[in-house]
């Protein structure tokens, strides 16, 4: 279970005049998901979906609030008072840095990103990709427990199979097509054997019909892992109300930007298999269609 509480992510910038001046990217958001639940993240641009992704990753500490997984803490929000600075340096002053970052800001390893320029190394092929995410993941257990390259191999091989690109070990990201490259990220995110898939904008940069046709594969292995101890959690920020409606759970909206909250959440209350032309999954995306086009509006007045 991912359980965020009262996050909030501020930023210092220098503006054009060169003076400080404070980001509200996140305020205040809490949001509970259960394991082997899918719940996509909506909103206009700039309004803080993808930062708070990136917290939930542990890429990012919040200013305010906690993400814990299970009950284990992610990131320690950083001290943003003196006087939190202060209880920081007491709590750990006989920890050294290094000790510090390595016992409470290591991101747990329960989790895989995907994001939507693909993120695969283009000097290695697809199988090389996937082994080496295996040789990071192992890199932690003692040497005894350790995979040999050949077992690496053979997992590798097994997932690539998995998303469909058997046959396709050996071929380099340049040699792939957009949507076998996003099968690799997702071969990749999924050989880990994660607890929780956290993807931004995962099918962006690839066709309608082969976005379409990713959606259903990542459903497939989905459904597959459900039967698992530990079903999969996957958290997607998304642009495209249609495809978070057909894949979703729950539907979470976030007000515009800056300074992002939980506007709205939407439960899609409809039994899979889904038919993305069924009339209850159409009425669930015409009513956030409308609830972003009012935010659209609403914005659009106050900055005229």
């Amino acid at each position: 279970m991912i359980e965020a509480r009262s996050i909030s992510k501020f930023f210092s910038l220098v503006n054009e005049k060169g003076l400080a001046e404070g980001l509200t990217a996140v305020l205040n958001v809490s949001l509970t998901i259960p394991d082997g639940r899918i719940v996509s993240l909506l909103g206009p641009s700039g309004c803080g979906k993808s930062t708070f992704l990136e917290i939930l990753a542990g890429l990012q500490a919040p200013t305010d609030g906690e993400i814990r997984i299970d009950g284990r803490l992610v990131l320690e929000p950083l001290p943003s008072t003196r006087k939190e600075m202060e209880e920081y340096k007491r709590r750990y002053r006989f920890i050294s840095p290094l000790a510090n970052g390595v016992f409470t800001d290591r991101p747990k390893h329960d989790i895989a990103m995907i994001f939507q320029d693909y993120a695969v190394f283009p000097w290695m092929t697809a199988l090389q990709n996937v082994v080496f995410v295996l040789r990071l993941r192992s890199a932690g257990k003692r040497r005894s427990d350790r995979p040999s390259r050949a077992e690496m191999e053979e997992k590798a091989g097994f997932y690539l199979s998995k998303v469909g690109l058997a046959g396709a070990e050996n071929k380099y990201p340049a040699q792939l097509s957009g949507g076998m490259r996003q099968r690799l990220a997702l071969a990749r995110a999924l050989s880990v054997e994660p607890k929780i898939i956290l993807m931004d904008e995962p099918f962006a940069a690839v066709d309608a019909l082969q976005r379409e046709r990713l959606q259903d594969d990542l459903l497939y292995l989905w459904e597959e892992a459900k039967g698992n101890a530990s079903p999969i959690i996957i958290v997607m920020v998304s642009h495209d109300v249609p495809e978070a409606v057909y894949l979703s759970d729950e539907v979470v909206i976030f007000s515009p930007g800056p300074g992002g909250t939980v506007r709205n959440r939407i439960p899609v209350d409809v039994p899979r298999p889904r038919a993305r032309t069924d009339p209850e999954i159409v009425a669930i995306q015409e009513r956030i269609f409308a609830i972003l086009q009012y935010d659209i509006n609403q914005e659009s007045m106050y900055t005229i």
